[in-house]
């Protein structure tokens, strides 16, 4: 339960002594520029916000600043395509680790067009082609999710980003192509790439994205609704493929070092997710060799740490 883990008086006094740690150190990193829009995004930016199973959120500097969450949404994706299909998913994505890039095609050649997990870009594929073929809208369906999951009506796609990862999207595309001629894609290839690519581009604060996966520390149930999103076992289920493939080829290390599942993006967002307490959410557009944000990976072990926020 809750009372498990340490629970400081001031919790925002906390993550902004940690915040200024961050901001103190060497500038490491750089921003991903693979897709324009987001390298032209100010790599000095930083924040951080922890949402409580109490409904309270704590935050500390720019948390209320929304960015592209790119992979992390691959988290809302799943949820969905789970809801929707429930175990014959798996027969399509795997759930095991990758070992190789998030965007390798090698793997996939090899494996006959089946994913990993759904936390790679081909899985991630995959899931938006259920969608796809599940939703009339599926857009309009992904941004209802998000927005009551966040309980924020103003969160919306950032279109530059969203045209900026059309025009760059070849190897996503190659992947599609590739898993579509395994049959492993129902819909039109440029109708899930273009759904995949929407994703991708939602904009939404440290608070929102925090907010937003209560419900994963909380055996399925959204804390600030009390609305069961999903079952305790795919609230496990979800949580376990975090742990094991959210981080990108850091997933091993982050485990070793700080013990909770996490999911990161290369717009510089990291979400952890700490079961019967709440979520984490950090954001600095840096990113290290593996794709993951050098501030935001700092700040949530030096939380997790201080707080013994650890799943073992």
């Amino acid at each position: 339960m809750e009372g498990k883990f340490k629970r400081p008086t001031n919790q925002e006094l906390l993550l902004q002594e940690i915040l200024q740690e961050a901001l103190d150190l060497p500038l490491s990193g750089e921003s991903a520029n693979y897709i324009p829009a987001l390298a032209s995004i100010n790599p000095n930016q930083c924040g951080i916000a922890l949402a409580n199973l109490d409904g309270e959120v704590h935050v500390a500097g720019d948390a209320d600043v929304p960015f592209s969450i790119q992979s992390v949404s691959k988290i809302f994706g799943l949820v969905m395509a789970m809801l929707r299909m429930g175990d014959d998913l798996w027969r399509r994505v795997r759930m095991e680790p990758s070992g190789h890039a998030f965007n390798s095609i090698v793997q996939l050649e090899w494996e006959h067009g089946i994913p990993r997990n759904p936390f790679i870009n081909a899985g991630a594929i995959v899931v938006a082609d259920t969608l796809v073929s599940h939703y009339s809208a599926s857009k309009s369906a992904l941004m209802s999710f998000v927005r009551g999951l966040a309980d924020n009506q103003d969160i919306h796609v950032n279109q530059d980003i969203f045209q900026s990862e059309k025009m760059h999207g070849s190897r996503n595309a190659a992947l599609a192509y590739l898993m579509k001629s395994f049959a492993n894609i129902d819909a039109d290839v440029n109708d899930a790439l273009d759904h995949y690519f929407y994703q991708c581009s939602i904009d939404m604060s440290c608070r929102d994205v925090a907010r937003s996966l209560g419900f994963l520390a909380n055996r399925g149930v959204q804390p600030h609704s009390g609305d069961q999103i999903c079952s305790r076992r795919d609230a496990h289920r979800l949580n376990a493929i975090l742990q094991t493939s959210g981080m990108y080829d850091q997933s091993g290390e982050f485990a070793f070092e700080v013990g909770l599942p996490a999911k990161s993006g290369v717009g510089g967002g990291i979400v952890a997710v700490v079961p019967n307490y709440g979520v984490i959410c950090a954001w600095s557009p840096r990113l290290n060799q593996y794709g993951n944000s050098c501030l935001g990976m700092y700040m949530i072990t030096r939380l997790a740490k201080k707080l013994g926020l650890s799943v073992y």
